[in-house]
């Protein structure tokens, strides 16, 4: 069979594992389940497409065996399902349909949503079993193995995903290798691809000095970023599409308030060794961009502390930025932490860890293969050619390896840069803030300041002394700088003239 004589016949060691282990989970499958009861999800993407080769390989030695591995497979009896959608690019439907001409695939055409169109089919068809295209890293693979039950609420079946542990890399190297066809989007500078409404061509393969003409998909330098040509727009016939992983879309800059949480990991700054500097700058930064911190914690360095506040933070804040215990001691548990709070385990991210091969070498302490842990299936690495060692993002969690304030600026600078090209963070309109002091006691400015903040709902009014007996300084903070303005002078209003002097 031309697929399994390509593989064995290639020179890469690593590809042919991966296909070797690929097929001997399309082999146990097709051993526990009859082929009336498998089917193949099939969607025209470059995952699927690698699956179907695979499916093609693994039927033929199933039923043939190795000696015969030289004979063209002309019938794919594994029947096969695609959902068709207005939303779908052309060319996937046109590739879709050529491969189930060239291929012989029985082809079961759904054209409702997925999970209403897989009740009716499996309650027609006696499917127990479909082989899915899902990868680590896939919004969908979080928590799944290679056999995994279906999720609650959805049709019982067992889903199959012989390509789990594949990368970017593995992808192409086996298409590239087997030389079968793929669609045409991918040639076009396309890398990972939805609907006509959310994916674009990746800016990383744009030619320089075009604007239109991209790379090939194969030619990504990092696999990482193979979800960066993905946007989110509305469509007029699909409806809204979901949000990022980070939850946020279609927002009005100026009036939209987006809250973060900041969690430093670290018994040091608990026991008073060290006094914590970078949860202030963040602080300031995150008010730069027009984002309100609702809290800033400090938590032991125990698995179970960083997870109770990772889960509590996540869930009431758009985004939860989290610094201190990354790395190999075994002090450093936030990213087990971070995986536990959202019910994952760590995994090996083959990508991450080639990363830091190449990046820290000889000089990696401790194993290396333990610092490439990360958080299954909810991990996104944000990569940037000014940092030495990517930002994790899980989610609406944002783990900062920084250490000092320096590296914190260095970090903070990239994932501003990043955002204006990968949509990461949505960029306010920043707040301002004023500053006035008084020698007032705290007893005579009480009734007139709570007033104030009744008749200024929208800014936010606060008091702080610098020392126990130096002067009362209020605080007044928000987006529209007219806003404080009238609020400033509403106070010298309610006092005697100098009762109040603004501070530079």
């Amino acid at each position: 069979m031309e697929i399994d004589k390509a593989i064995r016949e290639c020179d890469d060691r690593r590809l042919q594992t991966k296909y070797i282990n690929a097929v001997y989970v399309i082999q146990r499958a097709l051993a526990l389940y009859s082929i009336e009861e498998v089917a193949f999800s099939f969607n025209g993407g470059k995952d699927s497409t690698v699956l179907l080769h695979l499916l093609r390989a693994g039927y033929f030695l199933h039923k043939r065996g190795d000696n015969s591995a030289n004979e063209n497979l002309k019938d794919f009896p594994i029947r096969t399902i695609y959902f068709e959608s207005p939303c779908a690019f052309a060319e996937i439907n046109s590739f879709t349909y050529d491969a189930a001409a060239t291929y012989g695939l029985q082809i079961d055409i759904i054209r409702s949503d997925f999970k209403s169109g897989l009740e009716a089919l499996l309650k027609d068809k006696p499917i127990r079993a479909i082989f899915l295209g899902v990868r680590i890293g896939d919004p969908t693979a979080v928590g799944q193995e290679q056999f995994s039950p279906s999720s609650p609420g959805w049709p019982p079946f067992m889903r199959v995903n012989p390509i789990l542990d594949w990368s970017y890399r593995d992808v192409w190297a086996f298409l590239l290798t087997c030389k079968v066809k793929y669609c045409s989007l991918y040639d076009q500078g396309y890398t990972s691809i939805g609907s006509i409404y959310d994916t674009v061509p990746n800016s990383l393969l744009c030619i320089s000095n075009s604007s239109n003409k991209f790379k090939p998909a194969y030619l990504l330098a990092d696999g990482r970023l193979e979800r960066a040509g993905r946007v989110k727009k509305l469509s007029s016939t699909c409806g809204q599409l979901p949000a990022d992983n980070n939850g946020l879309s279609n927002l009005d800059l100026h009036n939209s308030m987006l809250t973060a949480s900041v969690i430093a990991v670290g018994d040091e700054i608990l026991f008073g060794i060290v006094e914590d500097q970078l949860g202030p700058s963040l602080s300031r930064k995150l008010h730069s961009i027009g984002w309100s911190l609702l809290q800033l914690s400090v938590v032991h360095n125990n698995i179970d502390s960083v997870a109770e506040e990772v889960e509590r933070q996540k869930s009431t804040s758009d985004m939860v930025f989290i610094y201190g215990g990354v790395g190999p001691l075994h002090s450093d548990v936030t990213l087990a932490g971070v995986a536990k709070a959202f019910g994952v385990r760590l995994a090996p991210d083959e990508e991450f860890e080639e990363y830091l091969r190449h990046t820290i070498g000889d000089h990696c302490t401790g194993d290396q293969n333990e610092m490439a842990q990360l958080p299954e299936g909810i991990t996104e690495l944000l990569h940037h050619n000014k940092l030495s060692v990517p930002l994790i993002k899980c989610q609406n969690v944002i783990i900062l390896s920084a250490t000092n304030v320096l590296e914190l600026e260095k970090q903070w600078d990239c994932l501003i840069e990043l955002t204006r090209s990968i949509d990461l963070l949505a960029l306010l309109e920043p707040y301002v803030s004023k500053l006035v002091t008084t020698n007032l006691s705290d007893v005579e400015i009480a009734p007139p300041l709570s007033k104030l903040c009744l008749e200024f709902p929208d800014l936010h009014i606060g008091c702080f002394r610098k020392s126990r007996y130096g002067s009362l300084i209020v605080c007044f903070k928000g987006k529209d700088q007219a806003r404080i303005e009238s609020a400033i002078k509403a106070l010298h209003n309610k006092f005697q003239p100098g009762s109040f002097m603004e501070m530079g």
